[in-house]
């Protein structure tokens, strides 16, 4: 009578895997992306054919081996091919396997140059863009288009993007599910990232890596795009009267809570900005977060959970 509650736990485990709608990461959009899921399968996969069996064996051992059965015993047993072949030959080949297949997929996804996308006539001429992250927000420069925007990537539909990134102060991740895998992005570094926009759709990308206060606001709009409505997207940031040089960019980058990651856009960002941040972090240029503005932000998450609804 006991056991009964128990009997009904793996069919909630299965019914609970029914609906993936919401986990993006079951459902790739790019060609990048579609590789590091396969990559995840074949690894979940992979390493059930050693847990799953050894589950199993540990099961029949305790029940076969259990003080009540009264077991054969054989103080002279010391030697099985059997199990020599399966505790050495099973793992060498199994690890033989995930090396295979790892520098496979690791060459495919390689964010500085995957090869997934290496014959592809989109990489032939990606669209380049800087990415610099602060507390809390993300600029995204476009420097073949002259402009730079804040919490808001747009990409043309069937480009392939290329991304140069770097941080004012703490790492941060750029990740985006279903598009891209996780990059850190530190300061006084320069990493590079790469991934393919086959269709048009809205995601959200967001920072993995815990930086502050603010983290939880450290998100940003992603747009797959149309061409038309890119260059039409590109002509209203053009049109922004706010202009991005050096200064501007320290005055920017100081700690600031963008509730709502409201869109805002810059004009003519300067030349050579994303090195002048990366050789300032270098020359130990940081931007504290105040013992006030940590304060606020902690008021504004108590007003935020005392609106929530009971």
């Amino acid at each position: 009578m006991r056991l009964k509650p128990f009997l009904a736990l793996p069919a909630l485990l299965a019914l609970s895997c029914c609906n993936t709608g919401d986990y993006r990461l079951f459902h790739p959009l790019t060609q990048i992306a579609a590789v590091q899921w396969w990559a995840t399968l074949f690894e979940v996969g992979i390493m059930s054919i050693v847990i799953v069996p050894v589950t199993i064996l540990i099961a029949v051992f305790i029940w076969r081996y259990r003080k009540s059965a009264n077991a054969a015993y054989d103080p002279t047993w010391s030697h099985s091919l059997v199990l020599e072949i399966l505790v050495w030959g099973v793992p060498l080949v199994i690890v033989a396997i995930c090396g295979v297949v790892s520098i496979r997929t690791t060459r495919q996804v390689d964010p500085y140059a995957p090869g997934i996308l290496a014959n592809t006539q989109a990489a032939k001429t990606p669209l380049d863009i800087d990415v610099i992250t602060t507390d809390w927000q993300w600029l995204f420069i476009y420097p073949g288009q002259h402009i730079a925007s804040v919490d808001e990537l747009v990409i043309p539909e069937g480009r392939v993007a290329h991304f140069r990134l770097t941080s004012t102060s703490v790492v941060n991740t750029f990740f985006i599910p279903a598009v891209v895998p996780m990059i850190d992005i530190m300061p006084g570094m320069r990493t590079e990232d790469t991934f393919d926009a086959p269709k048009a759709g809205a995601y959200t990308g967001f920072s993995a890596d815990f930086s502050g206060a603010g983290f939880s606001w450290m998100q940003f709009t992603t747009r797959i795009v149309s061409q038309a409505d890119f260059d039409a997207w590109v002509a209203k940031a053009a049109a922004s009267p706010r202009q991005l040089n050096y200064t501007a960019f320290t005055q920017f980058a100081q700690p600031t809570l963008n509730e709502g990651a409201k869109i805002s856009y810059f004009a003519n960002p300067s030349p050579g900005l994303f090195e002048n941040v990366v050789g300032a972090a270098q020359a130990g240029v940081v931007y504290p977060v105040s013992d006030r503005e940590t304060r606020s932000i902690a008021d504004l998450d108590a007003g935020t959970a005392a609106q929530a609804p009971k």
